[in-house]
């Protein structure tokens, strides 16, 4: 019998990819409208003459724990989906607190639900990894960077434009509808799915090095809220819709051209348009049109950055065993890049710094991201290229596997079991599964790894890889 889909629920007829990033962009908008620095809590606070700074200051330093305590915290996707279900009815319960006067609650509101929402944006990687296919995930990133800014606009400009309560009450709502549709993401995980830990690709150098680049980067995006956008305050209409429309525009476009486009060309792009940005800032007045003109070239390109951390950030999540970790870890750098940039921004505002300009600054960060953007970039391309031989290789027919293997063999003067070892090393497969199928202990398997390292003075499965892709 065939079931009329006019009868079945909507949240049924969404897949699991599309419940996922449902489920994150309505949290998310929540979140980026009220606790993160949000617009609907400043303006309930402008209401009563309530002193936020230092609120905003402890709930970001909240968010980085939050987000760096997420991966150690939740270790299978169980317990994220679990994480979510009962962090969800608890700041709908918190959010009920801002509409009494301040008080002490308020503080104690928007740290515990920073810190708890930075936990779940962690718990979210698990989501993140299993629901797109590798290729895809910068696609799933783009969604949810879409989805959730364009409901942070419409709270925002209700907040703004008709009341700051309106946009609570309608905060809340998205906070219903995410527990709603999380109650129906799938919880299984199976423990064998990518890498483990001690047969992970190296990564702990390579994602120091984003970290940094991240954090130094980001920089200005906490100047351009702290400095930028307060010049325009008076514009408070235009403002209240218009601040996130060119962030949302650049991920839409890069999201349905990304395979058309080099990763590092659009980095130097963007690059140029946040010094573009700040040169207007500095030459043009504060009307209306001069917004739109630094509006739109900083939030594109910061619409640039965010989908590139996220989708180099998703590419990063299977060369470990916990993605909250790594999805944690990776925008805890943003998080730090902007509560930096917002207390330099306040420095200068605060001490009236004479002969020093914020945008004197933003453009030494515009260099040092110059310097730091070409081995990054040599880094990432490497290890991902690695990653799309190795998805390559386990597709490829058995007998054009053998023939690499042979190669491969052959240039390292490898032995019968070696070779058998490499083989399944580049299959992707880890020490446990090898020792299973070869029959034979996992130190045996380690023993054979090491003397193949050796053989061709490598340490690891991605140097192994690009000995094949070069050969």
């Amino acid at each position: 019998m065939i079931k009329d889909k006019r009868n079945i629920p909507f949240i049924d007829l969404l897949n699991e990819r599309n419940r996922a990033v449902l489920v994150h962009s309505l949290f998310s908008s929540w979140m980026l409208s009220l606790i993160f620095e949000g617009q609907i809590f400043q303006y309930l606070a402008k209401g009563y003459n309530f002193a936020v700074d230092s609120i905003i200051i402890g709930s970001s330093a909240a968010m980085l724990i939050g987000l760096l305590l997420g991966g150690f915290v939740i270790k299978t996707k169980f317990q994220a989906k679990r994480l979510f279900l009962y962090s969800y009815p608890l700041f709908i319960a918190l959010s009920l607190i801002f509409f009494f006067t301040p008080s002490i609650l308020w503080a104690i509101g928007i740290i515990t639900g920073s810190s708890i929402s930075g936990c779940c944006v962690a718990a979210w990687g698990f989501y993140f990894k299993t629901v797109s296919k590798k290729n895809e995930r910068i696609k799933t990133a783009a969604d949810v960077l879409i989805i959730s800014n364009i409901l942070m606009i419409i709270l925002n400009a209700a907040a703004i434009n008709i009341s700051p309560y309106i946009g609570l009450s309608l905060s809340i709502v998205m906070l219903v509808f995410a527990f709603m549709i999380a109650l129906r993401l799938p919880s299984d995980y199976d423990e064998e799915y990518g890498n483990k830990k001690n047969d992970s690709f190296s990564i702990s150098n390579l994602l120091l090095f984003f970290y940094l680049f991240i954090v130094i980067l980001t920089i200005n995006s906490g100047l351009m809220y702290h400095v930028v956008n307060p010049a325009f305050e008076h514009l408070t209409t235009l403002t209240s819709w218009y601040w996130a429309v060119p962030y949302v525009v650049a991920i839409l476009i890069i999201r349905n051209f990304s395979k058309k486009m080099k990763s590092s060309y659009i980095l130097y792009v963007a690059i140029a348009m946040i010094g573009l940005s700040f040169i207007s800032f500095i030459t043009l007045d504060r009307s209306a049109s001069s917004y739109f003109i630094i509006n739109t070239l900083m939030l594109g390109s910061y619409g640039v950055f965010d989908l590139f951390f996220w989708s180099i950030l998703g590419e990063m999540l299977d060369y470990h065993e916990n993605p909250a970790k790594i999805l944690g870890i990776g925008l805890s750098a943003n998080v730090l890049g902007v509560v930096s940039g917002g207390l330099i921004g306040n420095v200068f505002i605060a001490n009236n710094l004479q002969g020093l300009n914020p945008s004197l600054l933003a453009f030494a960060v515009v260099c040092i991201t110059l310097v730091l953007l070409p081995p990054l970039n040599k880094h990432l391309s490497s290890l991902l290229k690695g990653h799309t031989f190795l998805t390559a290789f386990v597709e490829m027919p058995e007998s054009k596997q053998n023939r690499e293997i042979d190669k491969l063999s052959t240039y390292g003067n490898l032995s019968e079991r070696e070779k058998q070892v490499a083989s399944l090393l580049l299959q992707g497969k880890t020490y446990k599964t090898i020792a299973g199928e070869l029959f034979i202990s996992e130190n045996t398997v380690k023993y054979y790894v090491k003397n193949i390292y050796s053989k061709f003075n490598i340490q690891s499965r991605a140097e192994l890889i690009d000995i094949v892709v070069e050969k």
